[in-house]
């Protein structure tokens, strides 16, 4: 997450490599539908459907190509101009949510309670994260508040280690709201900058899930009512338009205040944060694109439009 040119050129790379299979199916199916041939209503609706199968989704194709129709319609266009112009609508469209996390010092800590689904790279977010800002000087401490699996908690305490940050950890089946209660404490007592959170994502037992979630919550805001500052939902990319029902899923159980989105690498459907964009105009922290450290890093509209376009960087 550096804006340094050298380093942003790098993350481009891994950006556009991470976005390939996506990319490819789109470029191909805009060169097929494109190819000496105008911009008439049968070209649009190939294209309509193919952002759609691309997991853009139904309204947001709509509106793509609407915006190309009006000012191209009825002309020979090529499938270089196609890409172009929707890779510059898209990154309008995403520009609004493309929202680097701010911490702010002044809270000591600054707590960020991250939620999601089992599976969707939680805990290995938090710990590319605590990395990240701990890289820029920032004091870190993560919370194993994930206590239904002891999985999360050993990969959290490795992630702590490699590190070097600390990790306040209970035993599996341990009161989850219980652990956040005393990292924050801990936290405060030692004047940590930043307190990452860790919780559980068993949606199938949704009703156990809000309430320890609302009592982690709760137990927070008693120490510092402010707390946790951000509430941030780790989505999985490969499940492409099921990212929607757990985006609303989370929302009714919490307050969610912003997305990540990793594994873009895994399959064609990086259009789907596009979709989640029009729908629920979160911002949208970080995106991931693979297994490293430096495959997860801030999101920036253009860079994802021009990459999900098959595009080079302008």
């Amino acid at each position: 997450m550096n804006a340094q040119d050298d380093q942003q050129t790098g993350w481009f790379g891994r950006l556009k490599s991470g976005l390939s299979k996506s990319s490819s199916k789109l470029t191909a199916g805009i060169a097929a539908i494109f190819k000496s041939r105008k911009l008439d209503a049968a070209a649009l609706e190939e294209l309509e459907d193919l952002l759609i199968t691309a997991d853009l989704g139904v309204a947001t194709a709509a509106l793509l190509t609407a915006n190309l129709a009006r000012d191209r319609f009825d002309k020979d266009v090529g499938d270089d101009e196609v890409r172009t112009a929707l890779a510059a609508n898209i990154a309008e469209l995403l520009s609004p949510v493309a929202r680097p996390l701010v911490i702010d010092r002044g809270h000591q800590p600054h707590v960020v309670m991250f939620v999601g689904v089992n599976g969707s790279g939680k805990t290995t977010t938090i710990g590319k994260m605590a990395q990240h800002y701990r890289a820029q000087g920032l004091t870190v401490m993560l919370a194993a508040a994930d206590t239904f699996r002891a999985a999360a908690i050993e990969q959290l305490q490795i992630w702590g280690q490699r590190v070097g940050v600390p990790v306040v950890a209970r035993a599996h089946g341990a009161d989850s709201a219980a652990v956040a209660y005393e990292a924050l404490a801990r936290a405060q007592a030692e004047n940590i900058d930043l307190l990452l959170i860790d919780t559980a994502g068993r949606l199938q037992n949704k009703t156990e899930l809000m309430d320890e979630l609302a009592k982690v919550v709760r137990v927070l805001g008693k120490q510092n009512p402010e707390a946790p500052h951000d509430r941030i939902l780790v989505l999985d990319g490969t499940v492409g338009q099921n990212a929607h029902s757990q985006v609303q899923a989370f929302s009714e159980l919490t307050d969610i205040t912003g997305l990540v989105v990793t594994k873009l690498d895994g399959s064609a459907r990086g259009g789907v944060v596009v979709s989640l964009t029009e729908r629920f105009g979160l911002p949208i922290h970080a995106i991931g694109v693979g297994e490293a450290v430096a495959d997860l890093d801030a999101f920036v509209a253009d860079d994802f439009a021009r990459n999900l376009m098959g595009l080079d960087q302008a």
